[in-house]
């Protein structure tokens, strides 16, 4: 395997992020600094470290993004036998993947799924903190008051809320759309929060999490990350060995 494609495959760099790492001596093939474009590695016997740090193919993670429809949990089974998120996964996945944190079943929207128990990690744990951002209709038009209460953070029955960012997207019929993006990710937040300024959910559509996002994936519909989000997703798997 060219060693270009070697470290774009291990998630390092694209190919030509690659080229540049090898062009500027920072790529060792077994113990030996490596700048010739083209250079065949064998990934089964070949060390090769970029800034002296090893590097390796990780065949066995799979990483999918779900455009989540309403109706369905975020579990693996249910014992009632009700619909679950899994039954929306592509027939031809070949490992075990997982949803990563939850969606109400009347909550549509972005969900992650992977075998990488490291990275769900890092997307999960309090300290990392990464945005999640939702697409809110609630029920009135909420006062400017109401909403600089969410920025500055809310009490709820279970402690104040971090601050959260609000902008409004659209307002008719006696309805407003918001833009709603959190760092937490406690029980319903969104939901509560919207309660307790008095103008409940009507529908709630998460579009982003960290360096994922939506786009224009149809609801129900699955696609892998580009390569930018799978680059910045091992940025933040990274982190949570530091």
């Amino acid at each position: 395997m060219r060693l270009n494609k070697f470290l774009a495959v291990s998630g390092i760099s694209s190919r030509r992020q690659a080229d540049q790492l090898i062009a500027s001596g920072r790529v060792s093939v077994n113990g030996v600094i490596v700048n010739q474009m083209g250079f065949q590695v064998e990934p089964e016997h070949d060390q090769v470290t970029v800034d002296g740090k090893p590097v390796s193919i990780k065949t066995n993670y799979e990483y999918l993004i779900l455009n989540k429809p309403p109706g369905y949990l975020t579990t693996v089974t249910d014992p009632f036998g009700r619909s679950t998120v899994m039954e929306l996964l592509p027939p031809n996945i070949a490992s075990r993947l997982y949803p990563v944190g939850r969606l109400d079943k009347d909550t549509s929207g972005l969900l992650f799924f992977t075998n990488d128990g490291d990275l769900a990690l890092a997307l999960t744990h309090p300290k990392h903190l990464v945005e999640k951002t939702y697409e809110v209709t609630v029920n009135g038009s909420p006062s400017a008051e109401s909403l600089t209460r969410l920025t500055h953070g809310i009490e709820l029955e279970d402690g104040p809320t971090a601050p959260a960012k609000i902008h409004v997207k659209t307002e008719q019929r006696g309805t407003t759309t918001l833009i709603v993006i959190i760092r937490e990710g406690r029980k319903r937040q969104v939901k509560r929060m919207m309660q307790a300024i008095g103008h409940p959910v009507i529908k709630l559509h998460r579009i982003a999490m960290g360096p994922l996002s939506l786009g224009d994936l149809k609801l129900g519909a699955t696609r892998r990350p580009t390569e930018k989000e799978l680059q910045e997703l091992l940025k933040l798997k990274e982190s949570i060995a530091k």
